[in-house]
């Protein structure tokens, strides 16, 4: 009996190449076509997208974030073919930004470089070069890095937009990829990119808003308490109660050796504490009221 023959495969399915691997999750066929087409005059441009996409973390390109960017610079591509090369850019700006860090490099040239005894002290090059690198480049980030940046930040704002504009339905409440729930991820994301955007830049964080105020206390006699209550009420999200009142005026009770009784330690805790409480409340207060909404609501005006 002859060997059974290998099975054929369809003759309308085109076989993969030994030694290529298919991409995990390609890109959407129709973008791809339309963005080919319109970039003829540029055959790079399609390959690197490719490489962008190949790139990034399996959890981003699984993710609804992914395919809501995607269905977005289709439908701008469609309508605006002339700023396709715009859309492929920001495209390319969030796959950059989810690129998966290779670290195996840097982990594998570390041990050739600390082996041998001789170059120990040169291994670590920034004492000895921190005044010759402090004249010839600023501390601060390169001008590329900052752009990419405030492009990343642009792409977010506009995503969180449309996200905004688009009608949350009951049934998606209980999802896990919710319209709502992207929205906070993007505004965390923003959040980050924010903080590492004024370091590059040194330049302060702060906002103005009412909740990065600073509360002064001046509710006893005593200096020494007074400033220990208020570095303690001014920490990032602090709101005491009446026993981290207490402990703080005991720590500086014994501290600075004021010889405080416990009776007049605990009416001075809850005189602090409603102080302190009410002008906490009425600052996170007045924080939600200014800064509550979106941009949907900015024209609207009662009557």
């Amino acid at each position: 009996v002859p060997p059974p023959s290998p099975p054929c495969p369809p003759p309308n399915v085109p076989v993969p190449p030994r030694g290529r691997r298919p991409p995990l999750t390609p890109l959407p066929l129709q973008f791809l076509e339309l963005c080919t087409r319109l970039t003829e005059e540029h055959p790079e441009v399609i390959p690197f997208l490719s490489g962008r996409h190949q790139k990034a973390s399996p959890d981003f390109l699984a993710s609804a974030e992914l395919r809501n960017v995607l269905s977005r610079c289709l439908s701008r591509v469609r309508t605006r073919r002339n700023k396709v090369y715009v859309y492929i850019n920001e495209l390319c700006t969030v796959l950059k930004a989810h690129t998966l860090r290779r670290k195996l490099t840097l982990s594998s040239a570390t041990p050739v470089a600390t082996s041998p005894s001789p170059p120990q002290p040169p291994a670590s090059p920034q004492p000895p070069a921190s005044p010759a690198a402090g004249s010839s480049r600023s501390p601060g980030g390169s001008k590329r890095q900052i752009r990419y940046l405030e492009n990343l930040l642009r792409v977010y704002m506009g995503e969180i937009r449309r996200l905004q504009e688009r009608e949350l339905d009951l049934a998606e409440l209980d999802s896990e990829d919710s319209t709502y729930l992207q929205e906070s991820r993007l505004k965390r994301k923003m959040m980050r990119i924010f903080e590492r955007l004024c370091q590059l830049k040194q330049c302060s964080s702060l906002t103005g808003r009412v909740i990065e105020q600073r509360i002064q206390y001046r509710g006893t006699r005593y200096p020494e308490v007074n400033r220990r209550i208020e570095r303690f009420i001014n920490r990032p999200e602090a709101f005491p109660d009446y026993t981290d009142i207490l402990k703080v005026i005991q720590k500086a009770s014994a501290r600075h050796s004021l010889g405080l009784a416990q009776r007049q330690m605990e009416s001075m805790a809850q005189d602090a504490f409603r102080e302190v409480g009410n002008r906490l409340q009425e600052r996170r207060h007045l924080d939600l009221v200014y800064n509550f909404g979106s941009h949907l609501t900015d024209q609207y005006r009662p009557g």
